[in-house]
């Protein structure tokens, strides 16, 4: 193949590619879907979420609990705290558990596991095998 032609063709190849290229984030946490009802909140979508950051629904409500400050159940798939929520105070609290149980603080991925080695808990990340401790 002369120059020329390869030329041509990587012209042709790069023109056919599209103008932007977006970015998928595979770890996408759908939007925390609440109801108040008088003084209680109502988590609707809690075990879902739970499915997706693989986490157990009584670690993440006993974090959830201990950080609100209120007195919750787990009822089948929801949860009902026995205060009025707003979704943003949800959502922070979330985030920040996420940040120290799920995401790996050396490359960033949630491809973790939680284990116990005596007393302490370790965030071990099955993509680049750090593990660390993290707090209770």
């Amino acid at each position: 193949m002369r120059d020329d032609e390869y030329l041509e063709l990587l012209k042709k190849a790069k023109s056919s590619l599209p103008r932007t290229i977006s970015s998928h984030n595979r770890f996408e946490i759908p939007e925390i879907d609440i109801l108040i009802e008088g003084k209680t909140t109502v988590w609707k979508n809690f075990q879902d979420i739970c499915d997706i950051i693989h986490r157990d629904p009584e670690h993440v409500f006993g974090y959830l609990l201990k950080v609100l400050g209120t007195p919750g159940e787990i009822e089948g798939r929801r949860v009902i705290f026995k205060s009025k929520l707003m979704e943003s105070q949800i959502s922070k609290r979330l985030n920040e558990y996420l940040n120290n149980y799920v995401i790996c603080k050396e490359c960033g991925l949630p491809d973790t596991k939680l284990t116990k080695e005596g007393r302490f808990t370790i965030l071990q990340c099955l993509a680049c095998g750090a593990h660390r401790t993290v707090k209770q």
